[in-house]
């Protein structure tokens, strides 16, 4: 039994309501609400918010159950772990229900499809892993052994020389989460943590791993949605 969360807590700063404002023709939470409620292998759903208009937007959902967050779970500095336990811990209190294993589904990341969330999950059971993370590739501009420290104006090896490596067929490809999706079982959670020791990860495309976190990534995601509709 694996159950999906969705986390949308209100107090966003560098974008203002953020999980309720409109991007293209539905507010932000409703393209994570979308896609959880036609993935496939989600058991249950449960959004996690302190904020009314959130709650009210999930309720409208029958696959989705609106979930109160706590005040003191919906800081800046609240961890992730505690809006996990807080949610499994209602659900074997007040329903009797245990589950195997939990996804959180990041509203922040409106492109991710049904297809992943299940594609995901899917390798989480084929494997019995501890985790399953989504990623992308670092781009080639990005790539770890290009990176540079300045000493004043002088430019010196971060992680190690580029051994006159600079083109992209020349570096080893290289994978980074896109905190799109992170599936992890029960157990670890139990432990205090979110990611188990066997983590596994599977790719999505970039153009469906934007995490939207300022105003430059959400008018990016309108240009996207402006020119494709959805990537």
């Amino acid at each position: 039994m694996i159950l999906g969360i969705i986390p949308a807590r209100r107090g966003s700063k560098r974008i203002p309501g953020k999980n309720t404002k409109f991007l293209g023709q539905k507010r932000l939470i409703e393209w994570a609400l979308d896609s959880a409620v036609q993935s496939k292998l989600l058991d249950q759903i449960v959004v996690s918010s302190d904020d009314p208009e959130v709650l009210e937007a999930a309720s409208l959902r029958k696959q989705c159950l609106p979930l109160k967050r706590p005040e003191h779970l919906a800081t800046d500095t609240s961890l992730a772990i505690e809006f996990v336990r807080h949610a499994l811990h209602y659900f074997a209190v007040e329903q009797k229900r245990k589950f195997t294993a939990v996804a959180i589904l990041q509203p922040t990341s409106p492109f991710t499809l049904p297809e992943d969330i299940d594609r995901g999950i899917q390798l989480f059971k084929s494997t019995g892993a501890e985790s399953v993370v989504s990623v992308m590739t670092v781009p080639h501009a990005f790539h770890p052994l290009k990176a540079k420290r300045m000493e004043k104006d002088r430019l010196v090896p971060f992680v190690a020389e580029e051994d006159g490596k600079m083109a992209q067929h020349e570096l080893p490809e290289v994978f980074v989460r896109n905190c799109a999706l992170y599936i992890t079982q029960t157990s670890v959670i139990e432990k205090g943590r979110i990611l188990g020791q066997d983590c596994r990860g599977f790719l999505m495309p970039v153009e469906r791993s934007l995490d939207i976190n300022d105003p430059i990534d959400w008018a990016f995601a309108e240009f996207l949605i402006e020119q494709k509709g959805r990537p």
